[in-house]
Order: C-alpha cells, then sequence, then structure tokens
C-alpha cells in the first residue's frame, strides 16, 4: 500500500545517470522466464567500472551475415537440444570463448549502445 505523503512526492530536478559503453565483468548468469511468450532468456549481472551497483545486459550487437545486429540472449535449441548454431547467443558464447551459459561467469565483456542508449555486449 502507497503511504498518503508518497502520492505527493514531485518531480526531480536531476537527470538520469547514463552507463556509457565499457569493459563490464559479469559476475553472475540466470535464465529467466520473459515477455508474453515466456520464452528463456540469459541475463548476465555485470559489475560497470563506474557504477556503484551491478547492472543487468541480457542483449548483444553482434554480427549475422555481414550485417551487425542487435537481440536478446534468447535461448534457441536445435532438434538435439542443444544452443542454435549462429543465433545471438551462441555467437556471443564462441567471441568469448565458453562452451555453456555457465562458463560466461568472471569473463570480462566489452559493451556497447542499443538504437535506445541502452548498454548491450558487443560480439563482433
Amino acid at each position: 500500500m502507497v503511504e498518503t505523503n508518497e502520492l505527493q512526492i514531485g518531480i526531480g530536478t536531476e537527470e538520469a545517470v547514463t552507463l556509457k559503453p565499457a569493459r563490464v565483468k559479469i559476475v553472475s548468469v540466470s535464465i529467466e522466464l520473459v515477455g508474453v511468450k515466456n520464452s528463456h532468456k540469459v541475463i548476465c549481472v555485470c559489475k560497470h567500472p563506474v557504477a556503484e551497483e551491478t547492472i543487468k545486459i541480457s542483449a548483444v550487437k553482434y554480427e549475422n551475415k555481414s550485417n551487425l545486429e542487435f537481440s536478446g540472449l534468447w535461448i534457441n535449441k536445435d532438434s538435439q537440444g542443444l544452443i542454435k548454431k549462429g543465433s545471438a547467443l551462441a555467437v556471443f558464447l564462441t567471441k568469448l570463448g565458453c562452451a555453456t551459459i555457465e562458463q560466461l561467469k568472471d569473463k570480462e565483456v566489452d559493451t556497447t549502445e542499443d538504437e535506445k542508449k541502452y548498454l548491450v555486449f558487443k560480439a563482433y
């Protein structure tokens, strides 16, 4: 329940802090059900060099057929139940030398911005 005095809080004048692309360290990795379709997505909790608190990154910019594309780290499986070859997640794992999602922990990764200025992993 919202307290009465919180209903009277006004709009502040401070700008939101925007983190710039930098090399981050993945401190933990999880898989969460996301979106209307309840699809599995990899969520990486990262330490940014200028942020006090950790941030979550779950998307990547990667090369696909000579084009740079943005994609969430969705878990798409092939007929054998493995991560689909050529998917954004597979390209990201390969770029970092990881055979499994679990191996992302403790990796240091460069980031870049997507179209909305959110940080995403850089895998190209």
